[in-house]
């Protein structure tokens, strides 16, 4: 059984169609990249994964089960935006996922806020963007899910904090969950990828395994990616 089946899925909003006839299957113990320029239709499939859209047509399997309560136990999700309430503190923010979560680590969560040098006193509304998601991440990671969605985990990270947290993405999932990770940054996060998808104007143009793809095609995904799309 796949982890993620994705069988003829396609959404419009106002007789838009934003997504058309989408199919992804995806196991586990994958790092999967979504990978697609702004306004691609990515987000659109994350939060359809999530259900906090309805699939105009088709249908969204987790773990052989349709999205719903159940699915949304095993998903740790990190949205584009935050959604964290800016009055607390970092240990407030803890707290509330720990009561919130079955699967929340704390102790994880405080060890990688201290190697991201975040003080746990601090409230959000003092921090800077930048700071407020190395937060996020922390509490998504810090998840025992089977899925964790990351929608542009790197967007206001300096670049010299991004290798940090690759690293910690990789070194904080079980063997037998997978990531998807969404991003027009594909050079910055190729190296730990075990699969990508393309995705253009509401399509899949092409998903495979990233180190057959580089093979094949005797370049880096970001290369291809740029190739197939003139970027």
């Amino acid at each position: 059984m796949e982890l993620v089946e994705i069988k003829h899925l396609s959404k419009s909003f106002d007789n838009k169609e934003i997504l058309k006839d989408v199919n992804i299957s995806i196991s586990s113990g994958k790092i999967v990249g979504l990978l697609g320029k702004n306004g691609a239709g990515k987000t659109t499939i994350i939060k359809l994964i999530n259900d906090l859209l309805t699939p105009t047509s088709g249908e969204i399997l987790i773990k052989g089960k349709k999205v719903g309560v159940e699915s949304k136990k095993i998903i740790s999700y990190l949205p584009e935006r935050t959604y964290l309430n800016k009055q607390m503190k970092v240990s407030e923010v803890i707290s509330y996922f720990k009561d919130f979560y079955d699967d929340f680590d704390d102790n994880k969560a405080l060890k990688l806020l201290e190697a991201l040098d975040l003080s746990v006193d601090q409230k959000l509304a003092k921090m800077s963007k930048g700071m407020q998601e190395k937060v996020q991440l922390v509490l998504v990671m810090s998840r025992n899910a089977d899925l964790y969605i990351l929608d542009e985990p790197l967007g206001g990270v300096d670049p010299a904090t991004r290798d940090y947290i690759l690293d910690t993405i990789l070194s904080n999932f079980n063997e037998d969950a997978s990531v998807i990770i969404s991003t027009h940054l594909i050079s910055d996060i190729e190296r730990i990828l075990d699969e990508v998808i393309f995705i253009d104007r509401g399509q899949v143009i092409l998903q495979s395994d990233a180190d057959t793809l580089r093979n094949k095609e005797k370049a880096s995904i970001d290369e291809i990616f740029r190739r197939m799309f003139r970027c």
